[in-house]
């Protein structure tokens, strides 16, 4: 078998499974989204840095021998499509890189990554990724049950926070948070993160 070294050597229009995507020796970072070769955006920008640096600490900082480890991307999270994981046995389609995301279960956890999905998952939007994360990663992290799901604007300086609805198993808009608000994580009631922090340009 001829080894996948180069992008140019798949097909985009293909599907594929996770256990292609092992296969696969790429210098580029890809994303699988229900067996589409989904493109990492380029290296990301000085704010999109900032910000996952310092919400980054913050969490460190609470979780520091708690219970739930967090993860940094890349970080691979391999999640089930409902319909064609399950023609397939259970083969798996998606692999995404989530910017920070926390598994408080550690039978998740393998060699390879996280199977299945965290407890709580955050994506830093990036001027060309808005697309992708409010709609294929927002739908497909709601399928697999991850509880609580952030999204960070760092040029609006905002951040969306949905919780999984354990009755309808849909997202709700649990808070909109804006500038210096406190945020606070659904659920980790005593975690208060200053958003004034996370959004600093921190200039010296």
């Amino acid at each position: 078998m001829t080894a996948i070294t180069q992008l140019s050597q798949l097909d985009l229009d293909a599907t594929y499974s996770y256990a292609d995507y092992l296969t696969w020796q790429l210098e580029e970072t890809v994303e699988l989204i229900r067996g589409k070769i989904s493109l990492m955006a380029p290296a990301p920008n000085l704010k999109h840095q900032r910000v996952i640096t310092n919400l980054g600490g913050a969490l460190y900082n609470y979780f520091h021998k708690k219970r739930g480890q967090l993860f940094y991307a890349p970080f691979d999270v391999s999640l089930y499509d409902s319909r064609k994981s399950q023609l397939a046995s259970r083969e798996i389609f998606s692999v995404v890189q989530p910017d920070l995301c926390v598994i408080c279960d550690p039978d998740k956890l393998t060699t390879q990554g996280c199977s299945g999905a965290p407890d709580w998952i955050i994506e830093i939007l990036s001027l060309g990724n808005t697309k992708k994360e409010m709609h294929l990663k927002y739908d497909l992290y709601q399928e697999n049950g991850v509880k609580e799901y952030w999204l960070v604007y760092p040029y609006e300086q905002a951040v969306y926070q949905f919780v999984l609805n354990a009755e309808t198993n849909l997202y709700q808009l649990f808070a909109m948070h804006a500038g210096d608000d406190i945020a606070t994580p659904y659920l980790f009631a005593d975690l208060n993160i200053d958003l004034a922090d996370v959004f600093a340009e921190n200039l010296f």
